[in-house]
């Protein structure tokens, strides 16, 4: 057959045609970003599951597809737009970044290896360059945007695997992080080939926060028992209550013991441009690696991470494999190839979505976010305390806390009930949406103060609406 008798051109929009499409989905999200400040929190359970369906033999109506989506698949269960979600680690998501998104998949460059885009590279090392400024990393330095911080703790651990495991018996090697540290860090472990009991959990004080002693003991009987010590990682606010380790104390330990020393700051980094998050995180410039999330306290969409390593030729070492079909990898340290410095050969052109927020407004807005969230979770805990049964169980290090409702006479078991029956109060009443957690063997409800829409208005409103709850499973009431 003749390839003409073939040719079909369904999928080449013209200019036009794509700014038809798009100025019509402008403004379904137009009404949606109007109405995010009094779309409730959370909507779980309030839209029904849609069905399996097949794929599509031939295209539907743009209409029917976005009342679809608009009325039924985007509103189902938690509203992470919201200024009221208070659940998980919830940056918002500047829209600023979706533009960039489009730019990035309309242009589509293969931002993979230098050559292919070197102008869209370079970019993104600017990218990368700012955040290695921002925590305080030499020039030396490198690192690499990925899809968060499961991914970045997983590059970050297979680069000390391979700096200080290399031929080693990896059935001797031994890592340590806190028992409050995030779960990916074993998931990375065994796809590095690590065995289970290489994780060496190191218990946490009253505070939190990682002991130093216990880790020091923990490497000691380790090493006197032959086993291979090689990581240790520090977490830069831990999901249940925000705490940060001593970064600098764990430092000078992973120093001493020739340990490699990791960061886990995916939700607490960016707050080193605040006054009182660089004193929390006072050394992390020591750090070997970085951990950071703009998708969280950098207000990004997710989908958005980062990792950073001081000394960049052990990124490099670590993942470059040449290909003859590609040709040689890059020797210029100036023209990297993001392909010889993780496992991701085809990637994303993720960082334009960092750099055209940052070109629109700069630095400034950010910090301000940040020192923002600060000083509200400070008022929330104030407010919280001066609410009739109310307690803190975890005073805010950065922006998390948490709070329970005490009742004298009841059991452990009877408290978790009530305060159960307090989270799903609050929660239906939709102007905030908080989580269950468990902080030191005691159930609590948690609060996380962090997207950019949130502010003193919708806190105040959820302060009410706790203490109208709390009011509400009183005795009596």
């Amino acid at each position: 057959m003749e390839p003409t008798n073939h040719e079909n051109k369904a999928l080449e929009l013209g200019g036009a045609q794509l700014r038809e499409l798009i100025d019509r989905v402008a403004q379904r999200l137009e009404v949606f970003v109007d109405g995010i400040e009094s779309s409730p929190a959370s909507r779980e359970g309030g839209v029904s599951r849609l069905v399996d369906e097949p794929m599509p033999k031939v295209g539907a109506p743009l209409d029917d597809v976005l009342d679809l989506l608009f009325s039924r698949v985007i509103p189902s269960g938690y509203n992470t737009t919201s200024p009221g979600f208070l659940g998980y680690f919830g940056g918002g998501g500047i829209p600023q970044a979706a533009v960039a998104d489009l730019i990035a998949g309309t242009v589509n460059r293969f931002v993979g290896r230098w050559a292919a885009a070197p102008e869209a590279v370079q970019l993104e090392s600017n990218v990368i360059r700012w955040f290695a400024d921002m925590v305080g990393y030499p020039a030396t330095s490198r690192g690499v945007l990925t899809s968060g911080g499961s991914m970045s703790n997983l590059t970050a651990l297979f680069t000390a695997r391979q700096r200080l495991l290399h031929g080693q018996d990896l059935r001797l090697a031994r890592f340590y992080a806190s028992d409050q540290s995030h779960f990916s860090l074993r998931k990375a472990a065994m796809v590095c080939g690590l065995p289970n009991e290489a994780f060496r959990e190191v218990p946490t004080g009253e505070d939190g926060r990682m002991d130093v002693d216990a880790l020091d003991r923990l490497v000691r009987e380790d090493r006197a028992a032959g086993f291979l010590p090689f990581l240790v990682v520090a977490t830069g606010g831990t999901f249940n209550t925000g705490a940060v380790d001593d970064v600098a104390g764990i430092c000078a330990l992973a120093r001493r013991e020739r340990l490699w020393c990791h960061l886990d700051a995916a939700y607490g980094g960016f707050f080193v441009l605040t006054g009182q998050g660089r004193a929390l995180l006072a050394g992390l410039d020591q750090c070997d690696s970085i951990t950071l999330d703009p998708h969280k306290s950098f207000f990004l969409p997710y989908g958005t991470g980062a990792l950073l390593v001081r000394d960049g030729r052990g990124l490099k070492q670590a993942h470059a494999v040449d290909a003859d079909f590609y040709g040689p990898l890059q020797d210029d340290p100036d023209c990297i190839d993001f392909c010889s410095h993780a496992m991701e050969q085809t990637r994303a052109w993720r960082g334009l979505r960092i750099w055209l927020p940052l070109k629109l407004h700069g630095i400034a807005p950010f910090r301000a976010n940040l020192e923002e969230k600060l000083a509200l979770a400070a008022h929330a805990a104030e407010a919280l305390q001066r609410i009739p049964g109310i307690e803190l169980v975890a005073k805010p290090a950065l922006s998390v806390l948490a709070f329970r409702l005490v009742r004298p006479g009841c059991s452990p078991a009877e408290l978790q009930r009530l305060n159960e029956r307090l989270l799903a109060e609050i929660n239906r009443r939709g102007h905030i949406f908080l989580m269950g957690s468990v902080v030191r063997k005691t159930y609590a409800l948690r609060m996380c103060l962090l997207s950019f829409r949130t502010h003193i208005d919708r806190l105040e409103s959820g302060i009410a609406d706790v203490h109208e709850a709390a009011r509400s499973l009183q005795p009596g009431a």
